[in-house]
């Protein structure tokens, strides 16, 4: 069997060597959950929230064993981890609620009866990318499960440790083993075998808009369903009138945690130039105050970035004739370190205005007018999150209907509750997941009429 070693980013060591599952395997595995998808689907409405029910429970009581393997594996800080844990065990148990609440309609019609069912696809097929592997897992398997079907579940390459954990929980939770299973392995060999085999009837892909438009383009060929979450390149604005000392203690939060890795982060902050200078003086001291060390002490606020290779591509945004405001610290030494890095592009043609750089640098750029900064918001090809900071309430409704993302935030950097939906505009992606409507995502309206004419 093929190995990858899988390197703790903070310290460049050898955590565990994990087997990569072939495209043979993957074939097997979707064959087992191909067969398991009529019993699971069987499984009574209230048996089956139980079952996810204690899923969540077996998460709760192992959740600082998985905070402690996403934080060698992925260099998240050691509270983020816990976070992240408890937010998987809070998806089961919310999508636990829903296999007794999978509702169709009855619907008026003349010379019969007309009713909704809301039926499961089959087996779902979830690629996870590496930058939150513990929660984006859970948004896609539990809702599935919930609704009646099979998952076979494909974590990042650099990141499985968790998933592999989750899917041993599942088992001692009682979930049936091929009802849910985790198989690492490459997005070339295990991703591709989810687009291309027709038992698996939806893909669920989070990660570059790249590769997402790829998953598109083959699961087209089956007319498969797909949810995707990509990329995106999101502005905070900051209006003058806004509680600058705020907008500004909050800004770093808003785009350096996870060391920038988050499609929702704020990479783009946009002012308006009557108060930029203010705003700039008071971002300085904030970005100095982000404590970036090891992700293992409770102090700390950012970790490392994921790999040596990727790096090598923020670097190369910050290179010698970039226009740096200031930056932040960042250990010496082994591991992936970079500093917090504010840089001040002339226009929103500039890669670092432009591009999902996905680290720890953020773009500060002036506008004049509100709408201003809704055009320059939307002068991108991503939609997916954004702040808007201002006292002015009709100002907040307006922007954040002219802004063209899923989800906003005023007066804050908030992007993902459980408990309502998350998705992007335009090459963001496509669906939504979370919140109460998530499930129809996972099943297919079937409409049944029956006569009762004589």
């Amino acid at each position: 069997m093929t190995t990858f070693e899988v390197i703790n980013p903070a310290t460049e060591e050898v955590v565990r060597s994990v087997g990569l599952t072939s495209a043979e395997e993957t074939d097997a595995a979707i064959a087992r959950a191909h067969a398991a998808y009529p019993a699971w689907r069987a499984v009574a409405p209230g048996d089956r929230a139980r079952l996810l029910r204690r899923f969540a429970d077996a998460v709760d009581a192992d959740i600082e064993n998985l905070a402690k393997l996403e934080v060698a594996n992925a260099g998240h800080t050691i509270g983020n981890a816990r976070w992240e844990a408890g937010n998987v065990r809070d998806v089961l148990t919310y999508y636990s609620a829903s296999p007794e609440r999978l509702s169709g309609k009855q619907i008026p019609v003349p010379g019969g009866v007309n009713m909704t069912f809301h039926e499961p696809l089959g087996v779902v097929g979830v690629i996870v990318p590496w930058n939150f592997p513990m929660p984006i897992a859970g948004w896609g398997f539990a809702p599935a499960l919930a609704a009646g079907n099979t998952v076979v579940l494909k974590p990042a390459e650099l990141t499985p440790l968790t998933a592999i954990r989750l899917g041993e929980l599942a088992r001692e939770a009682g979930i049936p083993e091929d009802v849910f299973q985790v198989l690492p392995g490459k997005g070339s060999v295990v991703g591709q075998r989810f687009v291309d085999h027709p038992a698996v009837r939806k893909v669920v892909f989070t990660g570059s808009t790249e590769v997402g438009k790829q998953i598109m383009a083959g699961c087209a060929a089956q007319v498969k369903r797909v949810t995707l979450e990509l990329g995106g390149k999101n502005a905070n604005i900051v209006f003058a009138d806004a509680d600058l000392e705020k907008a500004a203690a909050t800004a770093p939060y808003g785009v350096f945690d996870n060391a920038g890795q988050d499609c929702c982060a704020r990479s783009l902050i946009l002012v308006q130039a009557s108060v930029y200078e203010k705003f700039m003086e008071l971002l300085e001291p904030a970005v100095n105050g982000v404590v970036v060390g090891d992700p293992r002490l409770e102090m700390t606020e950012m970790g490392p970035l994921i790999s040596a290779g990727h790096h090598a591509k923020v670097s190369s945004y910050v290179d010698d004739s970039a226009p740096v405001a200031f930056r932040g610290s960042a250990p010496l030494g082994p591991g992936y370190w970079f500093p917090p890095t504010v840089v001040t592009p002339p226009d929103l043609r500039h890669p670092l205005a432009s591009d999902e750089i996905f680290g720890p640098v953020v773009a500060v750029v002036p506008f004049e007018e509100e709408a201003d900064a809704v055009t320059m918001a939307n002068h991108t090809e991503y939609g997916l999150s954004g702040s808007i900071w201002t006292r002015d309430v009709g100002r907040a409704f307006r922007v954040a209907r002219g802004v063209e993302a899923g989800n906003l935030s005023v007066n804050s950097h908030s992007s993902v509750r459980y408990w309502t939906p998350f998705g992007g505009f335009k090459q963001s992606g496509l669906g939504r997941e979370l919140g109460p409507d998530a499930l129809d995502a996972f099943t297919e309206t079937k409409n049944v009429f029956i006569s009762t004419e004589e």
